[in-house]
């Protein structure tokens, strides 16, 4: 495989196609959105690490044209969805038909389930469909994953992660890293653990905690849903015990929890003098400003604590990863995380490591794997034991 397409060249889909550069070296690369400043800003930004091998190609596209895709598509080897997430089912439909590969953000769970309904189909059309790569979920599973991997017997396993401004401006002490939609979704509806063995539905701002970062303080950690997708699914009854939770500054889940309960999220139109849109329309259009989208100078935050059997005896492990926006490269923290797990996920694709068929990201990259990679990037990455 060496000629790939990057399907939305907005912050991670530039990650990912700078890293492809860089370690993959395809012979071909064709950038594709619908946006024509946003293609240039991309090439902008990756031609530093271009190879003079590699050809790389501009497209202005109609996302809602499925033959256009379909057309430019089947010359390809392998895509990265870096769009919305609403687009993806469709997209791998496309993908099937243009007997092209696939990775992409994820978000939405039930989307993902979807798509790995195509298994059988995508091994008889000899390609790779893996969803759900990016920092969460996607990285924070591989974490888990690697974790996991240090036991005979794994037990627990908890994941803390999350994306800060380094500078944080109340009142909001937020700044919006990727869509406000897809925010949203994580903050809506329930999240799915395994306790006792067994998948559980806990709400969205549940069980609130703290915990202490060396680079950052104290920090507050509570439920939000989506983050583990199918991966309780997975393991149940193989773990005792799953969670994620997201990484926020002190008071952010009180004010989120008021505008929930203040009805904002609700997706459901209403009429207001003679006006009728949803109040999650009206909430994104007043808040989306306020949480500095420009703001570059982030971090990135992953824990994962795991308990195990190792030997016959109790055993415990801790891997942390911090993160901040890169001076040299300019690419922020969470661009990295994002862009870099789905790039090294189409690179285990095109080396033959993940095989043809659908697979859930907990299936398709292992921890040991992804490790190897993220050293050869420079991850700040520590290991230690809990007490």
């Amino acid at each position: 495989m060496d000629k790939v397409c990057i399907l939305g060249t907005g912050k991670q889909g530039t990650a990912a196609a700078y890293d492809l550069l860089l370690y993959a070296k395809p012979k071909k690369m064709i950038l594709l959105d619908s946006i024509e400043i946003s293609l240039k800003s991309c090439l902008s930004k990756i031609e530093s690490v271009k190879s003079f091998k590699t050809e790389i190609i501009l497209k202005k596209i109609d996302l809602n044209n499925k033959n256009e895709l379909i057309s430019i598509l089947k010359d390809y080897d392998i895509m990265l969805s870096a769009v919305p997430y609403p687009f993806n089912p469709m997209l791998t439909k496309v993908a099937i038909e243009s007997n092209i590969s696939m990775v992409d953000l994820g978000g939405h769970t039930k989307n993902v389930i979807k798509q790995l309904s195509y298994h059988n189909l995508a091994k008889e059309k000899n390609i790779s469909i893996v969803p759900d790569c990016g920092m969460g979920p996607g990285m924070n599973i591989t974490m888990a994953l690697l974790a996991m991997e240090q036991f005979d017997k794994p037990e627990e396993i908890f994941i803390w992660d999350g994306g800060l401004p380094q500078n944080p401006k109340p009142p909001w002490n937020y700044s919006l890293f990727f869509n406000i939609q897809g925010l949203t979704n994580e903050y809506d509806g329930n999240a799915s653990f395994i306790r006792n063995g067994k998948i559980e539905e806990v709400k969205c701002f549940e069980d609130i905690e703290e915990l202490e970062f060396d680079d950052i303080g104290i920090l507050e950690a509570a439920v939000t849903s989506g983050g583990l997708s199918t991966m309780p699914w997975t393991f149940e009854g193989k773990l005792k015990r799953l969670e994620n939770k997201t990484l926020r500054y002190k008071g952010h889940w009180e004010q989120m929890k008021s505008f929930r309960e203040l009805g904002l999220f609700s997706e459901e139109k209403i009429n207001f003098k003679n006006l009728n849109f949803t109040p999650r329309e009206f909430y994104h259009s007043l808040l989306e400003p306020k949480l500095g989208y420009d703001d570059r100078l982030d971090i990135c935050l992953m824990r994962v604590d795991g308990y195990g059997l190792k030997d016959n005896q109790k055993d415990s492990v801790r891997y942390e990863v911090i993160e901040k926006y890169d001076v040299r490269t300019k690419f922020m923290a969470m661009e990295k995380w994002t862009g870099w797990h789905a790039s090294i996920v189409m690179q285990k694709i095109m080396d033959g490591t993940i095989k043809p068929g659908a697979y859930a990201i907990e299936k398709a990259l292992s921890g040991h794997d992804f490790y190897n990679e993220i050293i050869k990037r420079n991850y700040n990455i520590k290991f230690s034991k809990i007490n």
